[in-house]
């Protein structure tokens, strides 16, 4: 009977670890600091990377609705200047949701789109290090939102409609604050959401603080506004995403990265990024 309870659990962990499209042999990376030469490093790969394309003022379209543009594309430019890599077939712009999905299951090799670089996330996907600190923050619309609601302890302990974007760290959040999934009014996409509480459908909103502010300051008329402090700042990092796959065919990959972003905010840089996209 041991023996059989325990082939059944041996089973039972192969099937979970698959169904993540992932295996220990995966989980190839290296630790330590990258020593080498940074210029060029990774001028001999190819990636196919994804973005998302739907959060301003990170990865958005201009306003010819074909160009991606915001903090995460020119980050993304200095970063293949410095490290002289190749993008396969071009940037891919999908939703939050699929573009986890692809990295996790190895079908991109990058993601850069504000990824906030969770618990959750680690476990089926490598990061590099911060490059944006970041939190979560609760929006209500001013005329609709019901007045109990005043920062993220009313809104998850009250029985409230929250919308969010779905697969994003806001989702994970409340997912793993235990709000019933009844009460999450969950859209494809972040524009999708703001537009339900902007319509009064929603009676709040809990998305990334910079995002937020963005749009509310660019929208004309809006009637959102943020409210209570900035949440799960650990929570929602923004950090480059590189997939196992990825990882295991250059160890070094998640190392470099960080070398770069290092070298990225010592010279200015990240900040002068910030000043253009985020201020």
């Amino acid at each position: 009977m041991k023996k059989l309870l325990t082939t059944l659990l041996i089973v039972v962990l192969l099937g979970e670890l698959a169904g993540c499209g992932n295996n220990s042999n995966n989980k190839k990376t290296s630790t330590k600091a990258y020593t080498g030469e940074l210029q060029g490093a990774l001028k001999d790969y190819s990636f196919k990377i994804g973005t998302s394309g739907t959060y301003a003022p990170f990865t958005y379209y201009d306003k010819d609705g074909k160009t991606l543009v915001g903090f995460d594309m020119d980050f993304l430019k200095e970063l293949q200047k410095l490290l002289g890599f190749k993008i396969d077939g071009g940037v891919q712009a999908m939703d939050y949701s699929p573009l986890t999905t692809s990295l996790s299951q190895g079908k991109l090799d990058i993601g850069i789109a504000a990824i906030c670089a969770t618990d959750t996330r680690k476990k089926v996907m490598n990061f590099s290090s911060t490059y944006y600190q970041a939190g979560l923050t609760v929006i209500v619309n001013k005329n609709s939102s019901p007045k109990g609601i005043t920062g993220i302890d009313s809104l998850i302990k009250g029985n409230y409609k929250i919308a969010v974007q779905k697969g994003d760290a806001s989702n994970l959040y409340l997912v793993n604050a235990d709000v019933s999934s009844d009460r999450l009014q969950v859209h494809d996409a972040s524009t999708t959401a703001l537009e339900a509480l902007e319509d009064g459908k929603a009676d709040a909103m809990v998305y990334d603080a910079p995002g937020s502010a963005y749009y509310i300051s660019n929208k004309k008329d809006s009637k959102l506004k943020m409210v209570g402090d900035q949440f799960a700042q650990d929570q929602s990092p923004y950090a480059i995403a590189v997939s196992f796959d990825a990882s295991k065919k250059n160890p070094e990959l998640v190392s470099i990265f960080n070398a770069a972003i290092k070298k990225l905010k010592d010279d200015g840089t990240i900040e002068k990024l910030n000043q253009k996209w985020c201020k």
